[in-house]
């Protein structure tokens, strides 16, 4: 196994606002662990806004650009969601390295774009926690062109509002999100599974707030690997967003760094392809450790058992999700 490369963002720090949780600060914290060897930089790198508009309006994109072009310091896209003059140009950076990642993980090796801002709220028509553009949803509609079906985990401990709705009506992207219940964005409920052609392609298990590795490995082991294993993806990314920490500010969940190589190791296994991350959340001092534990998992690292059991409540979600979903008829 090829072993990864972890793709860094030269341009992230014309976005910052010193103290805010979505800072430059903690990009630079979550890199620490990263060995030398494995760090790509990739300048130059941007989204055009044609492959921006697969995922957003063309008005939108329009919008964030003249709104940062007009300014001389911060401004406000909503109460969340800063940006500075050179936003839009960050905002382009950080999707055309999930491009850039997803393009990897199709050549055979898993990449991991450490990207920010964070894309995975980012509605076809606004901006929204924190993000800009939809990173990852624009590598998804992008790799269709190429390939016949996409997966996308999203692992955040919040629902990835945009992306699920990028591809709500589709049966070539299968969106699989585990997510804290009653947390922001208010959405990801069991009963939200697509529509159209795309029902039964988007899986949401929303887990109670104080879940353990053990509740997100049942979870994986019983719905998002079996759901992977039945949809044939092609390509694989993941929104590695690693708040879902127990120490992370904004999470309130109890996993522990190493849970997160698990996860890879379960994704890779399922699939037997490499995947492409791109950094989604992620706000406390475990961060730079979570993402050492992934890289180690892409290596070909055995990650360890997750301790514990899961709850009662972890196992009614996924069995609600097994005999609500045509992937898992047969199991």
């Amino acid at each position: 196994m090829p072993r990864p490369i972890v793709l860094v963002q030269p341009d992230a720090p014309l976005h910052d606002l010193p103290g805010h949780p979505e800072s430059q600060a903690r990009l630079e914290a979550a890199l620490t662990g990263v060995p030398p060897e494995l760090r790509v930089s990739v300048p130059g790198a941007s989204a055009s806004p044609g492959n921006l508009a697969r995922v957003h309006a063309p008005a939108y994109i329009a919008a964030v650009r003249e709104r940062c072009e007009a300014l001389t310091g911060i401004g406000q896209l909503d109460p969340d969601t800063y940006i500075t003059p050179r936003s839009y140009d960050v905002a382009r950076s950080a999707a055309g390295l999930a491009l850039e990642a997803a393009r990897y993980a199709l050549a055979g090796t898993s990449a991991f774009a450490m990207v920010r801002p964070p894309g995975h709220h980012a509605e076809r028509t606004h901006a929204m926690g924190f993000c800009l553009f939809n990173s990852v949803a624009v590598a998804a509609a992008a790799a269709l062109d190429m390939v016949r079906r996409v997966a996308i985990v999203d692992w955040d401990v919040h629902h990835g509002n945009g992306t699920q709705a990028a591809f709500y009506g589709t049966d070539r992207v299968l969106y699989c999100s585990v997510h804290r219940r009653f947390h922001f964005p208010g959405t990801g409920w069991y009963d939200e599974r697509g529509a159209d052609a795309g029902l039964g392609f988007t899986l949401n298990a929303p887990l109670a707030a104080g879940s353990t590795g053990a509740d997100y490995r049942h979870v994986f082991e019983s719905v998002v690997c079996p759901a992977l294993a039945a949809f044939g993806p092609d390509l694989v990314l993941v929104s590695a967003g690693q708040d879902p920490l127990a120490d992370d500010p904004l999470g309130g969940m109890a996993l522990v760094p190493a849970d997160f190589g698990m996860m890879a190791r379960l994704l890779l296994e399922a699939t037997g392809r490499p995947l492409a991350l791109a950094l989604e959340g992620g706000y406390g001092p475990g961060h730079a450790d979570a993402v050492v534990a992934v890289l180690d998992a892409l290596e070909g690292g055995d990650a360890p058992a997750a301790r514990g059991e899961p709850r009662a409540v972890t196992r009614h979600v996924a069995e609600f999700l097994v005999a609500g979903s045509p992937l898992l008829d047969d199991r």
